[in-house]
Formats: C-alpha cells, structure tokens, sequence
C-alpha cells in the first residue's frame, strides 16, 4: 500500500493532490474506501474515463476498497462546459445510459472476490432529496463568492450559465459527503477539470462535519498537439465496440506519436519501467517499426476488448495492404475495417458498378478517369487482387461478408465502398 502512490506518480497519474505527504500517508496506513464518478452524458466511457478506471483498478490492486460511482442523478444535469450550456438528455435516455455504464466500469474493477468494488447510483441518495432540505444541508456552506471564481464559471458569466449547471458542484460535493457518512470514503479522485468539484466536496465535509478527507486528479491526457481525446473536441475513442470497432480503437493507438508513446505506456498499460525503458529504446532505433506503438495498441485493444479482439485488428492492418487475406477476417473485423476508413455506400443493383466507379466512390481516386489510369498502369486492386481490365466491373462474389469491398491504388492509399441494395 505505501507503494501505490509512488507507481501513480512514476506513471504521471498524479496531477494534483490536496496535501501529497498526508495521502501518502493515509494511503500507506491501511485499506481507504475511495470513490470516483462517471456521469452518463453519452452511452458509453471514452478513453479519457479509462485513465480514472485504471487508477482505481491500481488503487484496489494495492488492496483499496472502490466505489465506482454512476451518475444517474448528477447525469441529468451534467457538469457545466467552458463554451455553452448542456443539452439536457431524457431521463429515461440517462437511466438506460446509467445501466451500459454500470457494466462498463464493473468490467476494469473487481466487483467480486475478498476487496469487491461497489457500483452505486448518487439518484439512490439525491433522488428523493427536498429543495429545502438541499438548500438547508448543502447550499449554506458555499459562499457564492468562491463559486463565481471557479474557472469554468468565471468563463460563463458573459455569455451566460443557468442556475442548473452553477449548482453542479453542489451536488457533487453532496456525493463525497454522503459516501463518507454511509461508507467511511476518505478519497475522491477523478480528472484535473473536476478538481474544483472534487475539492468542494473535501470541503463541505471540513464544513459540516469536521473531519478532513482526501482529494487526487489525474492529467488530462492530450495528443502531442495538446488536444484531447474526448467528445467535446470530437477525437473520442468510445470504449463501447458498436461506437468504436476493435480495429479503430487499436489503429488509434498504433498510429501514436513518438512524442507521446511512452507517456501513453506509462498511463495505459502495466508494462514495467524497464520494459518501457526498453520499448522507447528500441522505437528510437528503428522507429519505422513502431515496436511502442504496437505494444501500446495490442495492449489497450486486449485490456479494453479482448486479446482475440488484438489479434484480430492485427491481422486486419495486414490484410488491409496485402500482406494478408482479407477474406480470412470475420464480419466484425471487416465491419470496423469499413467503419475506420469511411467506407462510402455505392448502388449494387442487377448490374454490380465497375470498378473504376467504386474507386472513385471510395476516395482512393479523384475521379473515373483517373481510377481508369490507376487501371491501366497497373496500380489498382479489389479485395487485395491486382485489376487490369479498365472496363472490369464488380461482382457479388467480390463483397466481403455480402457487403462491402474494399479497394487499393498502389501499396498505402486504401479505400472501401457498401453495397447499398
């Protein structure tokens, strides 16, 4: 236990912490009942939720007791944005998203065995919750002037923030407290932009019940151009297959900067400091092999799908240019294949398009003409097989699975089409 804050920080988990020698020491002294919070604004985690997941898988590993919760309450609101106000969602919408990610985090924590993590719902405790009793019990203890400082307020003000997503932070804190009294939970942590809410809910409970608990924040996990992998910036990478195949999700990480690759092994994966010592080594003498990338895909593929599922998105990568069959690849691969690369819908009725016009439609070429050169200069493929025929058309016998074919000019440009019936 006394060294579980050492491999967070080594690993840069750790962005802020409210006093880092006393949460190391109230880590150190025995199991803490911790807690960290998704809300259901969407039908599925992103990879930005994932790094809070694996934090708190860490934190149960070093013998820790998880409260996973899931936001039915704090959902319907949704915490507030810096640009513009939420949409709200149904309520029925946010109960049934509650549910999908009720199964997604009981998935990355142990929920059985001797240290089980508990999956709670905060509508259990805020549903039933009065106006006046919230305002009474909750509101008194923050000063408005210290919630108008908050930075993400602070950025509303001009262009306007409802009392609705003001309150957020309230309801929030209400979390932490009401998980202190009825679990003993000593420890939130979740993202660096919900550090103001995680700190008023340590406050609150300084408030109104003089004890003092624990706050962490983990960084927000940017691509080397300081952009994050979330919705908001809409570069998510859904941990739900049906929003993000196998092989998109493992093509997003095998396609990582090397300016990132080993913050990304540190944060992602349970490789040791030496095997990614020896990862960033080897990537830097033959960087065309990729070799961090690769182990950061197959890893996170395999941890966030299934090691099936790794072997599978690998083996597309190399059917995909020729270096392997594509028709060995079972639907599901050939499906997120398709949906990775934009696969663009092309009318199949009694007479099948010809190939040129398939080109084209996939984007591999500019226009008929010029997929017509790529014919004849020998450079255009189908399904992998090389075309020579510039008045070839395509056959049902060419769709993969009965939908789609996917479509070469040269060794890398690589483009598919779906029938469409």
């Amino acid at each position: 236990m006394s060294n579980v804050v050492d491999e967070l920080s080594w690993r840069g988990l750790i962005a802020n912490s409210t006093d880092p020698e006393a949460l190391a020491a109230h880590l150190g002294a025995g199991p803490v009942t911790f807690y960290v919070g998704f809300d259901p604004t969407a039908p599925s985690l992103h990879i930005g939720h994932l790094v809070q997941l694996i934090v708190a898988r860490r934190l149960q590993e070093a013998g820790h007791r998880p409260l996973m919760l899931v936001g039915g309450c704090t959902g319907l609101i949704g915490d507030p944005r810096e640009t513009s106000e939420r949409v709200m969602n149904p309520a029925e919408v946010v109960a049934e998203w509650v549910e999908h990610i009720r199964g997604q985090v009981s998935r990355f924590v142990d929920v059985e065995g001797e240290n089980p993590a508990r999956v709670v719902n905060n509508l259990d405790w805020a549903g039933g919750l009065t106006a006046i009793d919230f305002l009474r019990d909750v509101g008194k203890h923050f000063p408005v002037n210290r919630m108008l400082a908050r930075d993400v307020v602070a950025k509303r003000l001009e262009s306007g923030i409802s009392y609705t997503e003001f309150s957020y932070v309230l309801l929030q804190s209400y979390d932490y407290r009401e998980l202190f009294r009825r679990y003993g939970c000593t420890l939130q942590f979740g993202g660096s932009d919900q550090w103001g809410n995680i700190t008023a809910g340590v406050e609150l409970i300084r408030r109104s019940d003089q004890e003092r608990v624990h706050a962490l924040a983990t960084p927000l996990i940017t691509k080397a151009d300081g952009t994050k992998f979330s919705k908001s910036e809409g570069g998510a990478i859904w941990l739900d297959p049906a929003l993000t195949s196998p092989y998109a999700f493992h093509q997003s990480f095998l396609q990582a900067e090397d300016a990132k690759v080993v913050e990304y092994l540190k944060v992602f994966t349970w490789r040791s400091a030496e095997e990614i010592e020896e990862l960033a080594r080897a990537t830097a003498e033959t960087p065309h092999k990729r070799l961090a990338q690769r182990a950061l895909a197959d890893d996170l593929t395999t941890m966030v799908h299934s090691a099936e599922d790794a072997a599978a998105a690998n083996r597309a990568g190399q059917a995909l240019f020729g270096r392997d069959e594509l028709r060995d690849l079972d639907e599901a691969t050939v499906a997120g294949v398709a949906q990775d690369i934009g696969a663009a819908a092309i009318a199949w009725g009694a007479e099948p398009p010809s190939v040129a016009d398939a080109l084209a439609a996939s984007g591999v070429v500019a226009s008929r003409s010029a997929a017509r050169r790529a014919i004849t200069e020998g450079g255009a493929y189908v399904n992998n097989v090389k075309v020579s025929d510039v008045d070839a058309r395509l056959g049902d016998e060419d769709l993969l699975h009965g939908r789609w074919v996917v479509l070469r000019r040269g060794k890398r440009t690589v483009g598919a089409v779906v029938a469409e019936r």
